[in-house]
């Protein structure tokens, strides 16, 4: 029976990366040596190889996720700053580049979080590396803005619609906001319910009007 050659690759089921004593397995999300030691690349393992059979050259097959100001058209108003999109983008890095583990989240999952650390990401897009294009390519708006939901940004929710609108597009600041205890927007606005608003009115104009519409970009 031919023996294996002594230089073999031999794909590994998990690796311990010795500068941050942790163990890294196929699937797991990792953060990546970049240029700008505060934003590291962010991918997801798919596979790790050892190029000569041990645990000695060992590479890491990823995909890319990238981040808002990486990709066509750069970082836009409603891009949070934890946020990433899984591109298409597969390559294989040094798996000692790897300097540390992060965790990203969908989205609903993200706004869930009671905390959120430095290892935490989330992602809502999918993009092409090659022809720059996003999926979903329609995600939902609020506020008079038209805006797509940056977690980064405080909002408040109308009681009647449901909606979320910016203080700033209420004329407001966010202090005012964080103070209000109960919000209705123009639409949802009876006349009884401006009476209830306006006993409960703190330092600002007993009406707030803002004219609504949502549609999908």
């Amino acid at each position: 029976m031919a023996k294996s050659p002594a230089n073999a690759r031999k794909t590994l089921t998990s690796y311990t990366i010795k500068s941050i004593a942790k163990s890294i397995r196929p699937g797991d999300y990792v953060m990546m040596r970049a240029p700008d030691p505060s934003k590291p690349y962010v991918a997801k393992v798919a596979k790790i190889v050892s190029e000569n059979g041990g645990s000695n050259n060992v590479k890491v097959h990823v995909q890319w996720y990238y981040r808002p100001e990486e990709v066509v058209g750069g970082r836009k108003q409603f891009h949070g700053t934890k946020e990433v999109f899984l591109s298409d983008h597969l390559d294989v890095q040094d798996a000692d580049t790897i300097e540390g583990k992060c965790k990203v989240h969908s989205f609903k999952s993200y706004m869930k979080l009671d905390a959120i650390g430095n290892d935490d990401f989330y992602c809502r897009f999918r993009y092409n590396s090659s022809t720059g294009e996003f999926n979903p390519d329609r995600i939902a708006v609020y506020c008079k803005c038209e805006m797509p939901y940056n977690p980064d940004d405080l909002m408040i929710q109308c009681e009647g619609c449901s909606d979320w609108f910016h203080p700033a597009c209420l004329d407001m600041t966010v202090e005012e906001a964080k103070q209000i205890g109960h919000f209705l927007c123009h639409d949802c606005l009876s006349q009884d319910q401006r009476i209830h608003q306006t006993c409960h009115a703190i330092s600002r104009p007993a009406v707030i009007r803002v004219d609504t519409k949502r549609r999908r970009m």
